[in-house]
């Protein structure tokens, strides 16, 4: 039985549709991540979770009991705001304790929730200082204590990292990932970054203009994408997305992409099930990851089908481990991913592997995607 439960919400203010039928279900103990663009209602969504924001239609359900109608302050959620909204008059320990403080919790056991969490947190020589002493991880860690003290159902999380700078982003998120395994709360994340979102999601949820554009496991998400946005939103350098036909011959398809110079390319493109069948000569997109497009020494052994092709490369992009190479192929750039050590220079032609067992085909039409 999911614990979390949104069916069919809708959110408008005025006449402005800011979420369009959203469904979605996490189970207890789950990290659902909320990911999209600027815009596209993943705050919004929150809010309403939360009770800041009344719905337009549809319901919220949080273990078993609709919620729509009942305060914020009865729904036993707890927000990570942004901005850390830290009191600052108070020491780390009262604004910790605050909330406790209000409903008239004992000051004996006030104190001995603000030590187990300072413990859990790693804050407990900060209990006694301000939040102007302390640095940007360090307030996010209060504002984290703050939320804990409660022990709530849900705990919800509004871009919570995006003022720190990316090395303690990496480091928070850790943290995060951490205290969800330790905790084992239901937990609900907004975030613009799709790498925030891989990393600590049990499921996500996509969304674009108030509209889901997928649910599911990371790797789902990752690996097989719904439509074009997703494939491009997610992943780091994103999806290749590459103008293309198919030519079927007898049982055999092929991929035909354009180059700058010289034939098209052809690729085999095997294990269509049947999904290119009425399709020969129509326009489709091809869709590869970068990993999945790198020199033939790094190709994945256990690939069953592996094209390699002579690509004049334009651009070297060392990266430490790994080392991008940008080239072109249907009048776009394309990335591939090789290893830091691939004897690759730009303006040259390098011999590039494709793993066609992770490529994807798409409409372009409806920008679904075909298999």
């Amino acid at each position: 039985m999911a614990f979390l439960k949104i069916d069919n919400l809708r959110k408008s203010f005025g006449k402005v549709d800011v979420l369009k039928g959203i469904d979605l279900e996490i189970e207890e103990g789950g990290f659902l991540v909320l990911v999209g663009p600027s815009g596209c209602g993943k705050s919004t969504l929150l809010n309403t979770i939360a009770g800041l924001e009344p719905i337009t239609s549809g319901s919220i359900s949080i273990n078993g009991k609709v919620v729509n109608d009942l305060h914020p302050s009865q729904r036993d959620i707890a927000m990570v705001f942004q901005s850390y909204a830290l009191y600052p008059n108070m020491t780390v320990a009262e604004n910790i304790g605050f909330g406790m403080e209000i409903r008239g919790v004992p000051k004996a056991e006030r104190d001995a929730a603000i030590a187990k969490v300072a413990e859990t947190l790693q804050i407990g020589a900060l209990l006694n200082r301000k939040p102007s002493q302390l640095s940007g991880g360090q307030r996010q860690r209060v504002a984290m204590g703050r939320a804990l003290v409660r022990d709530p159902m849900v705990f919800l999380f509004d871009e919570p990292l995006s003022n720190l700078d990316a090395k303690l982003r990496v480091d928070m998120r850790t943290e995060i990932k951490r205290l969800h395994q330790r905790m084992g709360t239901t937990i609900v994340y907004v975030t613009h970054d799709q790498i925030e979102a891989m990393t600590l999601a049990t499921k996500i949820a996509v969304l674009k203009d108030g509209v889901l554009q997928q649910f599911g496991t990371p790797a789902e998400i990752y690996n097989t994408p719904n439509n074009l946005f997703v494939a491009d939103f997610m992943g780091s350098p994103s999806m290749n997305l590459i103008p293309a036909k198919v030519k079927a011959s007898g049982g055999d398809v092929a991929i035909m992409m354009e180059r700058d110079e010289g034939e098209p390319l052809a690729l085999p493109f095997a294990g269509a099930n049947g999904a290119l069948a009425g399709r020969d000569g129509q326009d489709v997109v091809f869709g590869i990851r970068p990993e999945a497009l790198t020199d033939p020494d790094s190709a994945d052994r256990n690939a069953r089908h592996v094209s390699e092709l002579d690509c004049d490369i334009e651009v070297i992009e060392p990266a430490g481990s790994d080392t991008f190479a940008v080239t072109r192929l249907g009048g776009r750039e394309i990335v591939a991913r090789l290893r830091a050590d691939a004897p690759i220079s730009a303006g040259q032609t390098a011999r590039l592997a494709f793993n066609l067992d992770k490529a994807l085909l798409f409409d372009p039409e409806t920008e679904a995607r075909i298999v």
